[in-house]
């Protein structure tokens, strides 16, 4: 049995912070090949697809196509705010390495 990711309260809370429902929008997490380790992730806001699997509460929504989805299996989209900037990330455990970019891994 596949787990689908796992999304933090935080990062739903700064969905709201920046409106995305409101604008109809959702955080899309995408898997794509490229990036200095083979695969890298693509986050953005967008609209939900029909064949989306969607993720939400208090109605935010963070959406993952079918393709990613198995690349994204148990892994956990979280927000972060350091010193040096804001960001969703991403923590996968089936990433074997991953670039210091954050964005760039390989299974």
């Amino acid at each position: 049995m596949n787990l689908p990711p796992k999304v933090t309260p935080r990062a739903f809370e700064r969905l709201s912070e920046i409106g995305a429902a409101n604008q109809g929008q959702a955080l899309r997490i995408a898997v794509e090949g490229g990036g200095c380790s083979g695969f890298q992730y693509e986050i953005k806001l967008d609209a939900p697809a029909a064949d989306d699997l969607v993720l939400e509460s208090a109605g935010e929504k963070v959406v993952i196509d079918t393709v990613s989805l198995p690349f994204l299996e148990n892994a956990v989209i979280d927000f972060s705010e350091e010193l040096i900037g804001a960001r969703f990330t991403i923590k996968n455990p089936n990433a074997t390495s991953s670039c210091g970019c954050g964005t760039s891994f390989s299974m």
